[in-house]
């Protein structure tokens, strides 16, 4: 038993150990974020609770059928429901009764309803996939956090090694005599420093990983590994995109403009449901009545057995009922004001939405020109300030220049390097937007 205990704890430690050192893609990333997010699943009930709304519409439209019973006993003095002579007994009686009623026109409320309440159903299913690519985007910048800061601790590593080195050799020169102490205090300020940093920058990755395991709601971790990328892809950078097109594509399918749409129209169907109301309504109607009394007796004074009271007390009734609102203080009137303004102000919000979208298509492709610009810049100034390094640690070695000026170039080289990455995994956040609204399935989501 210990040995069958033993080895069950052995494999879920093992497991949650393999599972902790997985390598995530973007994609793995964001698909757990959209199975876990609770604000997806209450996202998810809205759409549900929408849907039995327009369910429940649809049957509104059979008719209502309504059924009663039940069991009096009278005391003292009551009219007798069989001769309406007024009696000093006690008894009992039942009713029994089955009502139909429905309506043949009520100036297509029922009907625009349906129509309301479904596109309100449509909309709530956009809202479900606007929050998974709202929640998509997040995952996405997160990720690119994280390989920003792995990049920033790669380099801080390159500058650790670059300033022990520069120290190891005054060491040695030190100890030659062919340097002064003071050499020896300088380059190992300038090690302190690089550990520093690089301390530094290992927390920011740690916080920035922190950040994209709680918007993948992945409880229990404290820690991610993500899987190494194939190099930036720049050569498939683009300057020339079309902002008309880029919004038409865009217009067609995001969901925040397509969920405001589906609400413009279920308003206008409300609008019109409303104003059904100021119309005439008519509608059939059917009942079934019986009823037994303690006190109806035969000629002989005994009680009507309840069988066959059940059958003679039979009434059945038909009729169809019209109905023209003439006046209700004017309340039809203001609801159907209401709901037309109600109606404008989903058109004016679906306007908002769509110049909120060109808005943001218009920063973005500004923003891929600027910083196509600035990575081909900063690409630049790390091959120049890698010559420049490189010159100044062969003059450092022949003792021709400080301390001083090989931490200044170093430094130079390092902020280049820094620079690079930070523009180069913005460029790539940006086109992976751009292809997003250019409708290229950057997320596999439906």
């Amino acid at each position: 038993m210990r040995l069958k205990t033993y080895i069950t704890s052995l494999f879920l430690i093992t497991s949650v150990v393999a599972f902790s050192q997985k390598l995530w893609t973007l994609e793995a990333c964001v698909d757990y974020a959209i199975e876990h997010n609770l604000q997806v699943k209450n996202t998810t009930y809205n759409n549900d609770s929408s849907k039995e709304s327009y369910r429940q519409s649809v049957r509104d439209l059979l008719p209502t059928v309504s059924g009663s019973a039940d069991y009096t006993i009278r005391y003292g003095r009551s009219a007798d429901p069989q001769t309406n002579d007024f009696v000093n007994t006690d008894f009992f009686s039942n009713n029994y009764s089955l009502n139909a009623n429905l309506d043949l026109f009520r100036g297509f409320q029922k009907l625009n309803t349906i129509r309301a309440s479904k596109f309100i159903y449509k909309a709530t299913q956009e809202d479900i996939l606007q929050e998974k690519f709202l929640l998509a985007f997040r995952v996405m910048s997160a990720y690119y956090d994280i390989k920003f800061f792995e990049g920033l601790v790669a380099n801080s590593l390159e500058q650790l090694e670059i300033s022990q080195g520069n120290y190891d050799l005054v060491a040695k020169q030190v100890e030659l005599g062919l340097m002064a102490g003071a050499d020896l205090y300088e380059a190992e300020s300038n090690l302190l420093g690089d550990k520093l940093l690089l301390t530094q920058n290992r927390n920011q990755l740690t916080n920035a990983k922190l950040v994209l395991i709680q918007e993948m709601n992945w409880t229990g971790a404290s820690d991610i590994q993500l899987q190494e990328t194939m190099g930036q892809e720049m050569a498939a950078m683009e300057e020339g995109i079309s902002l008309d097109s880029l919004y038409k594509t865009a217009r067609d399918f995001v969901p925040l403009v397509k969920s405001q749409e589906y609400r413009v129209t279920a308003a206008k169907k409300q609008m019109q449901a409303t104003r059904g109301s100021l119309y005439p309504s008519l509608s059939l109607f059917a009942g079934y009545g019986t009823s037994y009394f303690e006190t109806n007796v035969d000629q002989n004074g005994e009680v009507i057995p309840f069988k066959t009271q059940f059958t003679d007390n039979q009434s059945k009734f038909v009729g169809a009922q019209l109905n023209i609102p003439i006046s209700s203080g004017w309340s039809n009137h203001s609801r159907v004001k209401q709901q037309k303004i109600a109606y404008m102000q989903a058109k004016n919000n679906l306007e908002i939405q769509e110049q909120e979208l060109f808005q943001l298509l218009q920063q973005l492709v500004q923003d891929n020109r600027a910083l196509i610009a600035e990575y081909e810049q900063s690409a630049k100034q790390v091959e120049s300030q890698k010559i420049a390094f490189d010159i100044a640690q062969k003059r450092y070695e022949k003792g021709l220049i400080n301390a001083l000026e090989l931490f200044q170039a170093k430094n130079l080289y390092g902020v280049a390097q820094n620079q690079n990455l930070q523009v180069g995994l913005r460029l790539k956040v940006n086109q992976s937007t751009i292809d997003f609204y250019n409708g290229l399935p950057i997320f596999n989501i439906n």
